[in-house]
């Protein structure tokens, strides 16, 4: 009896000290992103990794408001070593934070993660295009989780009645306006023509659009063209007309789109990533269509390509493997496929438009196929060179909304813009 009981006894001790030994073997990971909004789909991905990954725990920081508001927190952090382990930088200034943490050894390089899954790994799920938007100087810090360029978004009977016909719309700026001038005289005293909310995006996004779809350059070096004089004043008065023509309200992107869900604005011009919320919210009030973003310049003409990269800062060996393994989920088929059909994001895994995934999808909801099929047109999203690209954006919203209200001309307005992003470049 005293045998049995010692061997009992040693066979609980075992056990206890195996299950002390799983419990340490847990790692949880510290996670922040951007826009509370897009809890709705990091919060189930993050679930059905943790099914999957019962050792790995996720938890996330209380979301920063915007790519820029992350940005400015994850500098600060760098400072007092309170990084979270894996970050969402905005594509835009993903240069800028990794020139900060790769200095002080706290952004991970990702090409030798990458390269241990084998070659045939990455040929199968990511393209080189956008392995290209994780990059900073050749080294791949970020891996692309979400995508996106804008497009247009517009009210069929709104369109109709103004004589337009919403199965070719205008792919041209000047076609734009004129039909928004139609469906402000036709669409009634409260109806705006559109609305291109420049005026107070939260980021450089909409304003680089509009100069990269005409073939002009932002960023060239320390010198910043903002289109060249010409297109960067040409820009600039399409955005007075917008309001002065077009009947564009000044109000913040979120009561634009509100307004627009409405039936208040024809056409809208937003980022995919919200077509799940226009469309839910639009329900049966009537119909919605999208297209591609209208290009002027069809030969050189290109898109911001929006959205953000996963990055990895920590340095603690069990941390940095359960890392990988999560942002590698993130950027697979079955997480993407959630971001896709909850947002309206571009897909970054090439499996993810397969049958087995968006494929049905894509076919019942072509609204959300339209991001698609402007991908040739995507191009790198530019920062600002110097470390002040937040306050860069801040100083030129504050110009171009001058211009809008009509209080700055166009000409005045495009040499301040040049004259004050060049100044804070150097500070």
């Amino acid at each position: 009896m005293k045998r049995a009981a010692a061997v009992l006894g040693s066979i609980l001790l075992a056990g206890i000290v195996s299950m002390s030994g799983a419990r340490a073997e847990e790692v949880t990971l510290d996670v922040l992103y951007a826009f509370p909004a897009f809890a709705k789909f990091h919060e189930p991905i993050a679930q059905e990794f943790m099914k999957r990954h019962p050792d790995i725990k996720i938890k996330y920081r209380a979301p920063a408001p915007t790519y820029d508001d992350g940005h400015q927190t994850m500098i600060r952090e760098a400072v007092t070593n309170q990084l979270p382990d894996v970050y969402y930088s905005g594509f835009h200034l993903l240069t800028e934070l990794t020139h900060t943490l790769e200095k002080r050894k706290q952004i991970v390089d990702l090409g030798p993660l990458l390269a241990a899954e084998g070659a045939d790994f990455r040929k199968k799920n990511y393209s080189d295009k956008i392995l290209a938007l994780g990059k900073v100087d050749g080294k791949l810090y970020g891996l692309a989780f979400n995508a996106s360029s804008p497009i247009m978004m517009y009210n069929v009977e709104l369109v109709k009645k103004a004589g337009g016909d919403p199965d070719h719309m205008p792919d041209t700026w000047d076609g734009v306006l004129d039909l928004a001038k139609k469906i402000r005289a036709t669409g009634g005293p409260d109806v705006a023509g559109l609305a291109y909310n420049v005026n107070d995006w939260p980021d450089v996004w909409l304003y680089h659009a509009m100069i990269l779809q005409a073939g002009g350059t932002v960023v060239d070096g320390k010198k910043v063209p903002l289109g060249g004089p010409e297109l960067g004043v040409k820009v600039l008065d399409r955005f007075r007309r917008f309001v002065s023509e077009a009947g564009m309200p000044l109000i913040n992107w979120d009561q634009s789109r509100q307004q627009f869900i409405a039936g208040k604005i024809g056409i809208f011009f937003d980022t995919p990533a919200r077509m799940r919320q226009v469309t839910d919210l639009i329900g049966s009030k009537f119909t919605l269509r999208s297209t591609t973003f209208p290009i002027d310049n069809k030969a050189k003409g290109g898109l911001p390509t929006g959205g953000n990269a996963a990055i990895i800062t920590t340095h603690d060996p069990k941390k940095q493997k359960a890392a990988w393994e999560f942002i590698k989920f993130e950027t697979g088929p079955i997480a993407q496929k959630i971001v896709v059909e909850t947002t309206g994001y571009l897909p970054t895994n090439l499996l993810a438009t397969g049958p087995e995934y968006l494929g049905p999808f894509y076919a019942q909801n072509p609204n959300f196929r339209t991001v698609s099929l402007q991908m040739d047109r995507s191009v790198p999203w530019q920062g600002y060179p110097g470390g002040n690209s937040v306050r860069i954006w801040r100083a030129q919203r504050e110009i171009i909304n001058g211009v809008m209200r009509g209080d700055i001309d166009a000409k005045t307005g495009y040499g301040r813009l040049v004259k004050e992003t060049e100044s804070l470049m150097r500070e």
